[in-house]
């Protein structure tokens, strides 16, 4: 089998899970706008199968590039994605309260979402590179840990307090293969237990007002039932009037009539729950399932460090966007902006998660190859 062209070791199974999940989504896109995008005579379903078309070819780049050699310019990535970061509160777009967009003639980009591909390159070589027998200790923590700072701020600031969160699992993620020594462990417990006051207050105090009363409208949506808890409220009527089979394709009440707030972006599986009710809810957690678990047997079989780290961070992502999403429209995690993988409307999220499975498919191949 290691003699066989490389094009040849590609999952089938793998595409067609995929094709499954971006189906779902633009159809879902398209029962809910059918309309066109602002200052634009381009359909949002039509736009969104334009990204995939993008996200495909960087898969495939991606998946054919030895992530070896890409991860040979890993800090250069980082540097750059970093900068592009820098650049947004100086000539950043601003659109829905946010400053978080650049653009480029009539194209715009999320760099927050293309520096989650830096860091993760980066904390993967700096780890493979300097991997510490028994774990990590404190100077090991800090310097690692200094690679998500900065990001980290920078997107908190934008504000995206989803997106930022995401960039820390990356980090965390990886520390699960890494470790921290038995002895720091205990320490650094009891340090984070005496500062999470502090770093509490720090994130609290750099979160807009509409972010904060999003936080209390988790606690007890009925409080402000046609202001911040209006999203939740509206999610939850939607998810439970999709029955057994659902009301059908066109037919959701609460998301055709628009009662359903950004019902094509953080709230899509709202739609998909009420069209096509818990049998099309199941369907799609089966395929996510499947998703995470082949991730998973690439991250175990992976033939080097590098390639687990890499693979360990992507499956982090992944498990937490879907987790958080789905949590946020049953009303049983706070509405901080995380869209759904894949489903959801957004190019630079789309493009980055399908290079992201692109770059794991390279790390199964690999093993594979002599």
């Amino acid at each position: 089998m290691a003699n066989q062209p490389m094009l040849s070791r590609y999952d089938k199974l793998l595409f067609v899970v995929l094709f499954l999940i971006l189906a779902i989504g633009v159809l879902s896109i398209y029962s809910v706008t059918g309309g066109t995008l602002e200052r634009s005579k381009t359909p949002f379903y039509l736009k969104q199968i334009s990204w995939i078309i993008v996200g495909w070819i960087i898969f495939l780049v991606m998946a054919w590039v030895d992530y070896r050699e890409m991860a040979r310019f890993a800090y250069p990535i980082y540097g750059i994605t970093l900068f592009l970061l820098v650049l947004v509160p100086l000539i950043g777009r601003t659109g829905m309260g946010a400053r978080r967009w650049l653009s480029v003639g009539a194209f715009s980009f999320q760099p927050s979402e293309l520096v989650k591909i830096g860091l993760l390159f980066a904390l993967a070589k700096h780890f493979s590179d300097h991997y510490p027998n028994g774990g990590l200790d404190l100077k090991r923590l800090l310097i690692s840990g200094s690679f998500l700072f900065i990001p980290f701020v920078l997107i908190l600031k934008q504000p995206d307090l989803g997106t930022a969160l995401s960039v820390s699992i990356i980090f965390i993620s990886m520390l699960f293969v890494i470790g921290l020594r038995s002895r720091f462990l205990i320490y650094s417990s009891l340090i984070t237990a005496m500062l999470s006051p502090f770093i509490g207050q720090l994130v609290w105090n750099n979160l807009k007002t509409y972010q904060k009363r999003r936080l209390f409208t988790f606690i007890n949506p009925m409080e402000d039932p046609t202001g911040t808890g209006y999203q939740i409220i509206q999610s939850k009527i939607a998810i439970g009037s999709g029955g057994l089979f659902g009301k059908g394709f066109l037919e959701g009440t609460q998301s055709q009539l628009k009662f359903l707030p950004e019902r094509h972006t953080d709230f899509i599986f709202s739609v998909l729950a009420e069209q096509w009710g818990f049998v099309g809810v199941l369907v799609l957690f089966v395929l996510f399932f499947l998703v995470i678990l082949w991730a998973v047997d690439v991250a175990v079989k992976a033939k080097d460090l590098l390639g687990t780290l890499l693979a360990v961070g992507i499956i982090g992502l992944i498990f937490f966007y879907f987790f958080v999403n789905v949590g946020m429209t049953l009303g049983v995690m706070p509405v901080v902006g995380v869209p759904l993988p894949l489903v959801s409307y957004g190019g630079s999220a789309m493009v980055t998660t399908l290079g992201m499975l692109g770059l794991l498919l390279n790390i199964k191949v690999r093993r594979l190859m002599r």
